[in-house]
């Protein structure tokens, strides 16, 4: 259930076309509802609280868990995000849920997603902008994270410092996106680069790309956390998905306030 449909259902109530006994009823069968099992206890009211419904970390899940966990959701005809998937565990899924949204890259798959949006749907929008290539699969599941939350994205690859002429030639790109998520490996530099062009929200994402002295991504890590541009905001390693949706919670404020929600 989405706030808009909470509100219908208010306005229902109050025009009397049908009764506190009615609302009550439908609102138990919606986000309200409540059922657990010895492994997992869906939350049907995420949506409404926090704009994007339920979402599985599945790495470390067993394949019949997953299963389970998916076909309570499909019959609540809800969107669910699954992140970190193994292959076989998106092939389990995949194979169950054949129109689901799949993004073997970034390890996700979407059941009942919405139609993937871009700036050119006039809404406003994110910039994903990567590094490098080898930065991918982290941009990935970024973008499902958009799409997950209906939000418009644009996506920027291959942009590193190596070469700065590449972020250079996408700054009218950038200055007309409402937040900006940038993901990189090695030295971690672009988002101090990408801070001092832009006049929104920064999120960076280092990513475990790079040689050894890079430590998994540490060295990334700490740069991004120094970073001399402001307001640039560091999520964990790896994780495009908590940047993602934190820049996804900009737009959804930017929409409250312009009355465009959804």
């Amino acid at each position: 259930m989405k706030e808009t449909d909470l509100f219908e259902l208010l306005q229902k109530i109050k025009s009397n076309e049908i009764s506190v006994d009615e609302g009550v009823k439908k609102l138990k069968q919606g986000p309200f509802e409540h059922s657990e099992n010895e492994f997992f206890m869906p939350d049907h009211h995420r949506t409404l609280r926090m704009g994007l419904g339920e979402v599985v970390y599945a790495e470390t899940k067993k394949i019949e868990h997953l299963l389970k966990i998916a076909k309570k959701f499909d019959e609540k005809n809800e969107p669910i995000l699954f992140t970190r998937l193994k292959k076989k565990q998106l092939k389990a899924l995949t194979d169950a849920y054949p129109d689901a949204r799949e993004n073997a890259d970034g390890r996700t798959l979407i059941l009942h997603a919405p139609e993937e949006k871009h700036s050119d749907s006039a809404e406003p929008f994110i910039a994903i902008v990567a590094a490098g290539t080898s930065d991918l699969p982290v941009v990935e599941m970024a973008c499902e994270v958009c799409v997950a939350m209906n939000t418009a994205f644009e996506k920027i690859v291959d942009a590193g410092v190596a070469g700065l002429h590449r972020i250079l030639h996408k700054v009218e790109l950038l200055q007309k996106a409402s937040t900006v998520v940038v993901i990189a490996g090695m030295e971690g530099a672009l988002p101090s680069v990408v801070g001092g062009l832009v006049d929104c929200p920064v999120f960076a994402v280092p990513t475990s790309v790079g040689y050894g002295a890079s430590f998994s991504g540490l060295s990334a890590l700490l740069a991004m956390l120094n970073s001399c541009a402001p307001g640039v905001m560091v999520a964990n390693i790896d994780n495009g998905f908590s940047a993602a949706f934190a820049a996804c919670q900009v737009i959804r404020m930017i929409k409250k306030e312009t009355g465009t929600a959804v």
